[in-house]
């Protein structure tokens, strides 16, 4: 295979995954906007505000930190929040690691930056496709990119602009229906609808759990009742 050849799947690899990255922008880019929103009214800086959409890059962290920060909560426990939170990360990690096993040690820092759950819902899906070229991570970096760079541009827009956004226009909204979105196509076969009814259903009766444990319960609940009628 030439070179020209090569780059030519590369440039289309990468191209898809910004596609198919774009209409999940719709839901993200308010929450983005609702974070600047509240980081600054939170009492962080403007550059501080920006800093942490790059640093973090996790939405659903960002906002428990900026209400931890407004209660004025010990350093420490804003880390652990924080860990904790971002312990699906690691669910994620499991689950395109045999795609991107090949990978060069810099290419897998890169992506790992990037996995986060809007990314990984499209980039999942499409390693899932038969007939691998060999370049796939390249559509990973490229919905990858796009995500983040939404991200950043929506943060730096609800801190410059986010005194003309009423808080009672309830945005954040958006957001799930992003995700019910993403999660309804995936869900094509019986493993996987129990998977996501048995989550949901914890989701639901362990929502009032400190520190947002509800969601990691529910998260591994899925996995073991997806595990166990996948051996049925």
């Amino acid at each position: 295979m030439g070179a020209d050849t090569i780059n030519a799947i590369k440039r289309k690899e990468f191209l898809n995954g910004f596609r198919d990255e774009l209409p999940i922008l719709l839901g993200v880019a308010p929450f983005g906007m609702i974070y600047g929103v509240l980081a600054t009214g939170a009492g962080l800086s403007n550059l501080d505000s920006q800093a942490m959409s790059s640093v973090i890059f996790a939405g659903s962290a960002q906002f428990m930190l900026v209400q931890l920060l407004n209660l004025g909560m010990p350093t420490i426990m804003m880390i652990l929040t924080g860990f904790i939170i971002n312990l699906r990360h690691a669910l994620y990690s499991a689950s395109v690691a045999p795609y991107t096993r090949h990978l060069s040690p810099l290419w897998k820092l890169l992506l790992s930056y990037l996995l986060v759950d809007e990314a990984y819902a499209v980039v999942v899906m499409h390693y899932k496709q038969p007939n691998d070229n060999g370049y796939r991570h390249w559509y990973f970096l490229g919905a990858g990119i796009t995500l983040w760079s939404c991200w950043q541009l929506s943060t730096a827009a609800g801190i410059f602009l986010g005194a003309q956004v009423p808080a009672d226009w309830g945005l954040d909204f958006t957001l799930a229906l992003t995700f019910i979105a993403l999660a309804v196509p995936a869900i094509d076969d019986r493993p996987s609808l129990l998977a996501a009814l048995s989550a949901g259903v914890t989701a639901v009766l362990a929502r009032n759990l400190p520190y947002k444990l509800g969601l990691m319960a529910a998260a591994l609940v899925g996995i073991l009742v997806g595990l166990w009628s996948e051996k049925k």
